[in-house]
């Protein structure tokens, strides 16, 4: 056990390994993405258009497509089946800005804690080695542990890009809130 909620087992099983991996990220992004206005959640750094409030919709997006669609076979929901995908591929960060901070941060929130429960449904179910919804390009079977190991990198990367956009916005630094090095 560690002394953080957040940090993974020092001495876990593979999936405790994983699971603690990406809750760790989880919340560093959460709390590189929390608390801001509306003007916060649109900054943008140099020449990229990603903003925290784009960040926190595709990863609340990401999650419904890793566990319900994914793992499941389930549609996304309205708030995702319903958007202009075709007019708009990147829809989920462009349309965050029309989205206030309450609705971006809670959307996320709920589609964590959503998928938190059908990951660990799941593991107590097959464990890392039970087949999920998705197959592969000749129809072989995909197993859980590379929809988590696909989680954790899709975080790792948008984690990276919020540290940046987070330290430009007020200065926020660091790797965790207790490391908190803001004003």
């Amino acid at each position: 056990m560690t002394d953080t909620p957040w940090e993974p087992p020092l001495a876990g099983t593979e999936a405790e390994q994983l699971v603690g991996a990406l809750e760790r990220l989880r919340a560093t992004f959460r709390w590189k993405a929390d608390g801001l206005d509306e003007d916060g959640l649109a900054a943008t750094v140099g020449v990229s258009t990603l903003t925290l409030g784009g960040l926190l919709k595709h990863l609340a997006w990401v999650e419904a497509l890793t566990f319900r669609a994914k793992l499941h076979g389930e549609p996304l929901g309205p708030e995702w089946d319903d958007a202009p995908w075709d007019d708009d591929p990147d829809w989920e960060f462009t349309s965050a800005a029309a989205d206030d901070p309450a609705t971006l941060y809670a959307r996320y929130d709920a589609a964590v804690a959503w998928s938190r429960a059908a990951l660990e449904e799941a593991l107590d179910g097959q464990g890392l080695d039970g087949t999920v919804h998705l197959t592969g390009p000749d129809d072989e079977p995909v197993n859980l542990r590379r929809l988590v190991c696909d989680l954790v990198e899709e975080y790792g990367r948008h984690t990276g890009h919020a540290d940046l956009i987070r330290e430009y916005v007020d200065g926020r630094i660091g790797e965790d809130p207790l490391s908190a090095c803001s004003p």
